[in-house]
């Protein structure tokens, strides 16, 4: 059994969706660090339709549009996937995506957040504008 470079043999896919990517621009928090301190050695998954909306988010003015900037760089940091063939909407295609890869999601969408609870995935939800939190596992 290989070693990651934390000492884990277990990593966690994470798959980040369009508000968790502009956290760090809103709240100020640190994704990455949070993610690790919380799931320890991870994989950060972004679908290519995440990125799509984000730059359509990035367009034009305001406080989204600059943290919707952010996330661009942010999912640059990320493993992008690409996209899938079928015409639904992002939060279905993030849903799949966890469900194909028995992934954790992470994002602060109520409705998002309700429909992966239903279907029993993980998701990591942002509390108090500060600190990452893993509900439903």
């Amino acid at each position: 059994m290989a070693f990651d470079r934390h000492g884990s043999a277990d990593r966690v896919t994470v798959i980040l969706d369009t508000n968790a990517l502009m956290m760090p621009a809103q709240f100020n928090v640190d994704l990455f660090e949070g993610l690790r301190d919380l799931l320890g050695a991870y994989d950060a998954l972004v679908p290519a339709e995440v990125v799509y909306e984000l730059r359509g988010l990035s367009t034009g003015r305001g406080k989204d549009a600059a943290a919707a900037r952010f996330g661009l760089t942010v999912a640059a940091r990320c493993t992008v996937l690409s996209e899938m063939a079928e015409d639904i909407s992002v939060d279905d295609k993030v849903i799949r995506t966890a469900e194909m890869f028995n992934g954790v999601v992470v994002t602060n969408d109520r409705e998002l957040r309700n429909r992966l609870r239903q279907r029993r995935i993980p998701v990591v939800v942002l509390r108090s504008r500060c600190k990452l939190e893993l509900i439903g596992k």
